[in-house]
């Protein structure tokens, strides 16, 4: 997606944003003809998650190479991502269910968007669930963790190949190259489909609850950016301190060109180059840490995605008034890591996979209009902390005893 893209994207949003709350507010139910605007947006992305899941999923282990040949480095960096992406969904979690930012005293959700509670179920059934016995039957119902399992798997079956795994490789390759382009067409359309969805959520109440919809969401934009700041300004330079033996402050001014281009691009691929030249020529990474980290990092390291989607999720359920469980919540928890990894590193595909979370405990989709509105903002922070975390990273692995020995 091209810079000038991704302006019309934003441009568009941040307009649909303004003329469907002035229209939704002013004229009330007259405006109930937009929401099937909003529907249809919601469709597609709901269209593209499962080939979306397939292809990102697939692609991404197969780009390691044979999983039998990761080498303690390769295997040291994963954990290092997945513990640090768990650990910033921990903190989402804990804070949107301290926080609240759906509820609000004395405010009650509109009969007419009553929607139906997810079905209880023990962590037992979230276990088995995860091995349907039929897995084009999991597809259709939209069953994500399964799927998210199997594909894992596959990939990595296929890297194990060899030659006979090759034309695997590319299908795949190229497959998700024409999802990418498809999400790139169904996100032109997102100012559009913003715009129904904030003029038919107030069409559909009557335009008089927009003062409240507004403190929920700045309740719901507080709790972001504070998960993201814990998780940028605590978690991440104790990290370094104690693993990377870095000074935090020092390695953060010679990084912040790369966390201020995430910022201004919402894109950890794009930042790469900047990203990898701050490593190696101001913090002094070894090219063999920062070459393997970096790029891998780009691709499934996703701290603040993680974080965005799990509290994004329950803030949702907030909304509707759905308690969720602590079983649901231990599925968001896996989810939204697993959503995170498969997340490109591209503006609004935490958007994209923000569905497959929602999907995963059966939360209504429609929930998406509310986080749309300043989406394409918090975009930027979260991406900013996932090239914070991907620096880390480098720094943490440099450290390990098999580069420093390759090194010596």
């Amino acid at each position: 997606m091209s810079a000038a893209t991704n302006r019309y994207i934003i441009i568009g949003i941040i307009v649909g944003i303004i003329v469907g709350s002035i229209l939704g507010w002013y004229f009330g139910e007259g405006m109930m003809w937009a929401s099937f605007l909003g529907t249809l947006f919601l469709n597609a992305l709901r269209m593209i998650v499962i080939p979306l899941i397939v292809t990102s999923m697939i692609t991404g282990v197969i780009s390691l190479g044979d999983v039998r040949k990761l080498g303690r480095t390769g295997i040291k960096t994963i954990l290092y991502y997945v513990a640090t992406t768990g650990i910033s969904v921990t903190i989402g979690i804990i804070l949107v269910n301290v926080i609240q930012p759906g509820v609000i005293s004395g405010s009650e959700i509109a009969a007419q968007e009553a929607m139906t509670r997810p079905g209880e179920y023990s962590f037992l059934d979230v276990i088995l669930g995860m091995v349907p016995p039929n897995i084009v039957k999991a597809m259709s119902e939209t069953k994500v963790l399964p799927l998210i399992l199997v594909s894992l798997v596959f990939g990595g079956i296929v890297t194990t190949m060899g030659e006979r795994g090759k034309p695997l490789k590319e299908l795949f390759e190229a497959g998700n190259e024409v999802i990418m382009k498809f999400v790139h067409i169904i996100m032109l359309f997102a100012p559009i489909g913003v715009f129904g969805l904030i003029a038919g959520k107030l069409a559909a109440a009557g335009g008089a609850d927009f003062g409240l919809e507004l403190l929920k969401l700045g309740k719901y934009f507080i709790t972001v950016i504070i998960g993201l700041s814990i998780h940028a300004v605590i978690v991440l330079p104790l990290i370094l301190v104690w693993f990377g033996r870095r000074r935090p402050l020092k390695y953060a001014a010679n990084v912040m060109q790369a966390i201020i281009t995430a910022w201004s691009t919402a894109s950890s691929s794009a930042t790469l180059p900047v990203t990898m030249e701050c490593a190696e020529e101001k913090n002094r990474i070894s090219h063999k840490a920062a070459s393997f980290v970096l790029p891998l990092g780009a691709t499934i390291n996703m701290d603040g995605t993680g974080l965005y989607e799990a509290v994004a999720a329950i803030f949702i359920a907030q909304l509707y008034g759905i308690d969720l469980t602590i079983s649901q919540q231990i599925v968001i928890f896996f989810t939204a890591n697993l959503a995170a990894i498969g997340a490109a590193g591209i503006p609004e595909a935490g958007l994209v996979t923000m569905v497959m979370v929602l999907e995963s405990v059966g939360l209504p989709i429609e929930g998406i209009g509310m986080i749309l509105a300043i989406d394409w903002f918090l975009d930027r922070f979260r991406t900013a902390v996932n090239v914070w975390g991907d620096s880390v990273g480098a720094a943490v692995i440099a450290e390990t005893k098999e580069i420093r020995t390759a090194l010596s």
